[in-house]
């Protein structure tokens, strides 16, 4: 496996992630920000955040899977949530979780997380951009 996730002695440790990834391999994977859209392009989970998230993540692993990876080889998370405020962190980790299940994912690589005004369409509440590594 071409990425290591570790929480460094001094800085806080997270239960919903590591803080930094170590990539050792040698092919660097750009994915574009995947929304909750199933292979048809229709929106999943209209509304649910938690839902929104979950295939998010689960096009993230599909789109590896394409290239010959899988969600382990994700070395960095960009989350982009339409008018993000704090209380909206227990439905991020919900749906994170399922999918971290689904995929047998754990823990999940450090991210970023920003808050916007609006994404593509506005049935979409989040978009996650990956970048991953490959042996």
């Amino acid at each position: 496996m071409a990425i290591t996730l570790v929480n460094p002695s001094g800085l806080p440790e997270i239960d919903a992630y590591r803080q930094v990834s170590i990539a050792t391999g040698s092919r660097l994977i750009h994915i574009a920000g995947q929304v909750a859209w199933d292979a048809a392009g229709v929106t999943v989970g209209e509304g649910d955040l938690a839902a929104q998230v979950e295939r998010c993540y689960l096009n993230i692993a599909t789109a590896l899977a394409g290239v010959g990876g899988s969600f382990d080889d994700v070395a960095k998370l960009t989350v982009y949530v339409v008018d993000w405020t704090p209380d909206k962190m227990p439905q991020f980790l919900e749906g994170a979780a399922r999918a971290a299940a689904k995929l047998g994912v754990t823990p999940v690589p450090p991210g970023t997380l920003l808050g916007v005004a609006a994404l593509d369409v506005p049935e979409h509440l989040v978009e996650i951009e990956a970048t991953a590594v490959l042996d």
